[in-house]
């Protein structure tokens, strides 16, 4: 069933859980976390990232998104991922996406705040829940995960956090401690007293965007300091890929989709291991 980004989250905190949101830019990526959330009856976010328009038109998979997300057993938030501009967003919304991400990190705080509570009092006159982000990751989505050279010059600032949540209204907010977008090249050095800092002057669900290639220690944690929502992606992608690359090589299976098969199901086997974590689920 598809629900709003507040009530997934919410059943999230009352699970003691984070809720994992995925990209998912084709049918393979979709069938692989839905499929792992019902075995795992653990809610879930299904996001769309705007990068991802010249390799998936919102206007193709956005119709497939909601439609499995309405027919699963499991409480699904339709979502989208690093909203740009304000028309995309609204094409989002217009099509029955539960929740959108506006993403103005990199503009001056004052920009943000501005352009951040447009997209918000927009979406709530619709019923669509709004996450935005303080602080900037050093990779923009799909990036290659490099550490920036000063990647505190990045991090959020808490001081800055309860008046950015004030005035643009939003209902979740991600944050930068460390964290980079993408296949990690070196170990993320992440700041945990940034979240902690951040959940003392704010009410609304943290998320942790770059949540991929972290030990499960290191999930853990962030998890217990207040994480309620994970983004994931470049690692299960990856294992679709390697999937696929290995049929390729072993001559195996003559047509597309017995390499798409493959990608699907060792994608579904990381999304099952990702969400056992977050969720707390023994092996």
């Amino acid at each position: 069933m598809i629900v709003g980004l507040k009530e997934v989250l919410a059943e999230g905190k009352a699970r003691g859980i984070a809720v994992g949101a995925f990209n998912t830019p084709n049918l393979e990526c979709l069938t692989a976390v839905l499929e792992a959330a019902e075995e795992l009856d653990v809610p879930v976010i299904v996001a769309h990232v705007q990068l991802h328009e010249a390799v998936s038109p919102l206007a193709y998979i956005g119709p497939t998104m909601l439609a499995l997300a309405e027919r699963s057993r499991v409480k699904v938030c339709v979502h989208l991922d690093h909203g740009e501009d304000f028309e995309y967003l609204k094409r989002a919304i217009d099509m029955g996406f539960s929740s959108v991400m506006i993403d103005c990190s990199t503009l001056p705080y004052e920009e943000n705040v501005a352009y951040t509570r447009m997209v918000t009092e927009y979406a709530h006159a619709h019923g669509v829940d709004v996450e935005a982000e303080l602080g900037a990751l050093p990779q923009r989505e799909g990036g290659a995960g490099e550490a920036a050279k000063d990647p505190s010059a990045l991090y959020t600032k808490p001081e800055l956090a309860s008046d950015f949540v004030t005035r643009t209204g939003v209902d979740a907010l991600a944050i930068a401690f460390g964290t980079a977008h993408g296949i990690y090249k070196t170990t993320p050095i992440l700041n945990m007293d940034i979240i902690s800092a951040v959940r003392e002057r704010v009410d609304v669900p943290l998320v942790m965007h770059g949540g991929s290639g972290i030990s499960d220690e290191q999930y853990r944690e962030v998890i217990r300091r207040g994480i309620g929502k994970i983004n994931y992606f470049s690692y299960m992608s990856a294992a679709g890929y390697e999937a696929a690359r290995k049929k390729i090589e072993a001559s195996e299976g003559t047509f597309f989709h017995d390499l798409t098969l493959a990608a699907r199901n060792a994608m579904k086997k990381n999304v099952l291991k990702t969400l056992k974590v977050f969720s707390n689920i023994e092996e």
